[in-house]
This record gives structure tokens, C-alpha cells and sequence, in this order.
């Protein structure tokens, strides 16, 4: 599989000096003096790992409108999110946030570690998985006042079916095109079945994981996060695993998600499938060049899985 989840990134010196200053006195140390730029993920601002000049490490994320008119509120999103969930090993600490208006930064503690290999070897699908897990039962109930459900975060996203049905594309895949109206009903019982109260990443992908150098792994990029359920963030990491090849992603939810109900994992992977394969053909986003082709990718490694588990 070639789709890979990186987009293109500005760099440290391309931030204006009044934003590197207000970034570095949120970190303390003097002014950086090494930022070296992160790949992974679809932003078009910056994502560096600094070091000031008396030895002071974060991680920075930076964007402005200019780059992309919705980036700056998903950084605002996820600095709320970040900035109320308690103390975890799971969630680096936001240590401040730049917001002129125009240009937004966060400033994270420096993680040490690497985002998964793809295809995901089997170590690092067990640390990712059993940290979910984990993750979940610490944030149920959620520990984020306010948020919203994923069902209403949602409800948009899983209406693709019901878009694609309204004004079908001509290279619609014929088994699709023949089950329209069952894949809008077993999208709209996906959405219905993901109600919970657990705080949800909602965007679990492995460029959004980060392994420690001891095997643990930290989850970062929290912009879309809401309350459901608590399984939901698993789910969407099979879909990742999935994408890549290599594993089974059958046995990936019998091994995980056994106590989910089979029914309710169709379903949901309905509704994910739904989403990408209408997506995809949307025109792309302002400075995100590269995002529809992983969209695309997705449609069709979501679609040949839902195939296998819903052949009627």
C-alpha cells in the first residue's frame, strides 16, 4: 500500500519572528535554536521537535488561515481538549498556546519516539492497541467537560452512503450501486450504535501514534475528539492496519474487540466506508494537496473489508 498519511508542511523559519517569539516564551530557554520538521499527518503548518538555546524541548505545531481557513480552529479544538484532560501517560501535555487571530500554535512536551513502521509489525500493533484500551477504560467516564457526542460529530460524516445515493457518481462500484439503500440504513445503525460515554480520539491513525523508546505509546492530534463508545478508537485503528496489508483485520476485531457486537462492527465500518468513498471525490482542500488520494485509498481498503463481512 503507497497512501501514505503526510501531507505538505511549512517549516520553523517560514513562521513570522513575532509568532517564533510568542512560541519561545511559552517554552522558556532563550530562542530555538534547532527545529527539525515532523512528516505524517495532512496540516500544512508546521510540525517541529526545538530545542532552545538553553536546552528546553517541545514539540510545536503552527498554521495560519492563510495556509488552510479550517486548520487554525482544529488547533484551537484540539488545545481545549488537551488542556482539560488530567494528568495521563497517554496524552502529551500541552505546555501553551499562541492564538493571534490569524496564526495559532500549540506547544507540547517533546515525545521521544517514532510513529509506527506501516505495515504495522506486530509489537507495535499490540502496544497500539493495548494502550487504547487502556486509554478507554481511563477516560470513561470522559474526563472533557462539554464535548460533543460522536454521534452528532458524526452524523454528517456517516450521511455519505445517503450523498453517494442522492447523485451517484458513473464509476460507482456496481456491488455498491446494487445496495444503496441498505448501506444508508446500516450506516445510519453504525452512527446510533457509537453512542457512549468515553472520551474519544475520533481520528486514530499511525501517524497520529507516537512508540516511546520503552514500547509504550503516547496518542496525539486531538482535534476531533468527542464522547462515545469506548471501543470506537480501536475500530478505526484496524481500519488503519487494515489499509497497509499484513495483518487480518477479522482477527484483528475478534482479538480486540470480542465483546463487541459483530452486528454493530459492520455497521460502523459501514458508515466509515461511506464517509471516505464520498470524500474522495470532492475537490481538494486548500492546502491539503495529498489528502484525497489517502481518501481514496481508504474508500477501497474499507470497501473490500465491508464486502467480506456483508456479502448479502
Amino acid at each position: 500500500m503507497d497512501a501514505v498519511a503526510s501531507g505538505v508542511r511549512i517549516t520553523w523559519t517560514q513562521i513570522p519572528a513575532h509568532v517564533r517569539a510568542g512560541i519561545e516564551a511559552i517554552i522558556g530557554g532563550g530562542a530555538v535554536v534547532t527545529a527539525v520538521s515532523q512528516s505524517g499527518g495532512f496540516s500544512p503548518g508546521t510540525a517541529d521537535r526545538v530545542v532552545t538555546a538553553d536546552g528546553h524541548r517541545a514539540f510545536v505545531k503552527a498554521v495560519s488561515t492563510i495556509h488552510n481557513d479550517q486548520t487554525p480552529s482544529m488547533h484551537r479544538a484540539e488545545a481545549r481538549v488537551v488542556g482539560q484532560v488530567p494528568s495521563n501517560c497517554y496524552v502529551p501535555a500541552l505546555l501553551g498556546a499562541y492564538d493571534d487571530g490569524a496564526w495559532v500554535a500549540l506547544v507540547f512536551e517533546d515525545v521521544a519516539g517514532h510513529t509506527p513502521a506501516v505495515p504495522w509489525n506486530a509489537a507495535e500493533l499490540e502496544a497500539a492497541m493495548t494502550a487504547l484500551q487502556q486509554m478507554a477504560e481511563a477516560f470513561t467516564p470522559s474526563p472533557v467537560p462539554d464535548l460533543p457526542s460522536v454521534t452528532s460529530s458524526y452524523a454528517t460524516d456517516f450521511g455519505g452512503w445517503e450523498r453517494i445515493r442522492t447523485d451517484p457518481p458513473a464509476d460507482l462500484d456496481p456491488w455498491v450501486r446494487s445496495r444503496l439503500d441498505g448501506l444508508c440504513g446500516l450506516a445510519d445503525h453504525g452512527l446510533a450504535c457509537l453512542a457512549g460515554g468515553s472520551l474519544l480520539h475520533a481520528d486514530i491513525r499511525a501517524d497520529n501514534l507516537l512508540i516511546r523508546t520503552d514500547g509504550t505509546v503516547a496518542v496525539v492530534d486531538w482535534p476531533w475528539a468527542c464522547n462515545g463508545a469506548a471501543w470506537f478508537d480501536q475500530l478505526l485503528l484496524c481500519v488503519n492496519v487494515d489499509l497497509y496489508g499484513g495483518h487480518d483485520p477479522e482477527k484483528l476485531t475478534m482479538h480486540y474487540l470480542e465483546t463487541v457486537n459483530r452486528d454493530d462492527i459492520t455497521a460502523a465500518l459501514a458508515g466509515i466506508c461511506g464517509y471516505f468513498t464520498d470524500i474522495a471525490r470532492q475537490p481538494p482542500d486548500q492546502g491539503l494537496p495529498t489528502v484525497r488520494a489517502f481518501q481514496r485509498a481508504q474508500a477501497e481498503s474499507t470497501l473490500s473489508w465491508l464486502r467480506r463481512r456483508h456479502p448479502r
